[in-house]
């Protein structure tokens, strides 16, 4: 990649140290702007190789990927043609092609994908944490469960077991003191996969990672092994989950991406969520309600995502909480980890739903500190402790509402389409067909 604001010879003199120094072989050049040193198309020219010209930069980027499938891109340009914002659309398209992209003191190189699974698969994976990725898989599998097509899920956490781990959610019986005793035990008995089990009673495997880049590799994981374990198992299609912003390592047929609404623009459309974006099939779009987003933000990022993949298309959905367990008629005292915001909007769901009377509500569930504090202030008022499965659910709220003698309830947030008339888990479904069409079309090339 060149542009015409460097003079032709300092060009000529860096393609030839590429050869000569560097040893890669040179393909082509695409031409991206900025006419200051370079006017025509004799100098572009004498360059040496084929050049390729358009007046959309990132055009020619994609026709030169398209036909020259190299292994690695080289930017040559500089300010004021290229500043960061290209940059990074640029690598994002680089990037979704399977291509490294090197520039003079920086190096992106894609994520790798493991062609491992033999059977159908979906990956589930997001713009950030706290987005909605473990309640819209749980959803997923019990559509797919009721459907007939007996997935396994394959999650990734910060705090995942050393070793995959297999819970068979369909057999185990999932209780308060069955978590409490692995928490114990020293396992971080809030883990994604624990949670996946207990609200969807589908084999769930748990993988652990550490670190994300910022195209979404992790730094180490062992969900390669998770993989090979779902192979093994019983169940016709994989579920793997992702942590964060971070991505399964491995290659699914399919991929449903799930963008919080409540998060800032650049973080979905710049950046690398332009590359998450791209290599997605479907979007949920999660808390699309106020006071978490307004309306004109929502239509701010549908018209991202389109822009950016216009083959992507977005639902916007909003969760409710789901206790799996009766709680008519109890003074209960909720956790979570969203924030107060949304206090008002649970409190009232919860009471018209289900008839009992929320107390309280401590949004500091991923706050061991001060959810102690909230549990203290509140003790003695309430019978029933309702929260989500998550960060310190089980080694300080469960483990309190025992030692308080109350009933620990958990709950689901369960993911509700609004503004539209297709419903989520049809949705789900039609995304499960097409992986298995995709799964067979790629097993019979192979």
């Amino acid at each position: 990649m060149v542009d015409g604001e460097h003079y032709f010879p300092v060009i000529k003199a860096a393609l030839n140290s590429i050869e000569r120094d560097l040893k890669y072989e040179l393909l082509a050049i695409v031409y991206i702007g900025g006419t200051e040193k370079i006017t025509d198309e004799t100098d572009l020219s004498s360059f040496g190789f084929p050049v390729i010209v358009d007046s959309d930069p990132l055009f020619g980027i994609k026709a030169a990927l398209l036909q020259y499938k190299p292994d690695l891109t080289i930017d040559l340009s500089d300010e004021p043609v290229v500043g960061y914002i290209e940059r990074f659309k640029f690598a994002s398209h680089i990037l979704k092609s399977g291509v490294a992209y090197l520039g003079a003191d920086f190096r992106f190189d894609p994520p790798v994908f493991h062609d491992v699974v033999n059977k159908p698969s979906i990956s589930i994976i997001g713009t950030g944490k706290r987005v909605g990725k473990t309640a819209v898989s749980g959803y997923a599998c019990r559509c797919l469960e009721k459907s007939g097509f007996s997935p396994l899920v394959v999650a990734m956490g910060r705090g995942g077991p050393e070793k995959p781990e297999v819970l068979e959610g369909r057999k185990l019986r999932i209780t308060p003191q069955f978590l409490l005793k692995a928490s114990e035990e020293g396992k971080h008995a809030a883990s994604d996969h624990y949670e996946d089990a207990l609200m969807s009673r589908v084999t769930t495997i748990g993988c652990r990672r550490c670190g994300g880049g910022m195209a979404g590799s992790p730094f180490i994981s062992n969900v390669l092994q998770g993989a090979h374990l779902a192979n093994k198992l019983e169940g016709e299609l994989v579920v793997f989950e992702g942590s964060g912003s971070a991505l399964p390592p491995i290659k699914t047929d399919t991929k449903v991406i799930v963008i919080g609404a409540h998060q800032r623009l650049e973080y979905v459309g710049g950046y690398f969520g332009a590359y998450r974006l791209l290599i997605s099939d479907f979007a949920i779009l999660t808390m699309c309600e106020e006071p978490m987003a307004n309306e004109e933000k929502i239509k701010s990022l549908e018209e991202i995502i389109k822009e950016i993949n216009p083959d992507l298309n977005v639902i916007r959905t909003i969760f409710r909480p789901r206790p799996l367990q009766k709680i008519y008629g109890k003074r209960v005292l909720l956790a979570v980890t969203i924030s107060s915001e949304m206090n008002t909007t649970l409190k009232n769901y919860l009471e018209d739903e289900y008839g009992c009377k929320v107390i309280g509500i401590s949004n500091n569930l991923s706050n061991r500190p001060k959810l102690r504090e909230d549990l203290e202030r509140h003790k003695g008022n309430f019978s029933v402790l309702l929260t989500e499965l998550k960060a310190a659910s089980v080694d300080v709220v469960t483990k309190m509402g025992f030692q308080a003698g109350v009933e620990v309830v958990y709950m689901d947030n369960e993911p509700v389409v609004i503004g539209g008339e297709v419903e989520l888990k049809n949705i789900i479904i039609d995304l499960a067909k097409e992986s298995v069409k995709r799964f067979r079309e790629r097993k019979e090339v192979g």
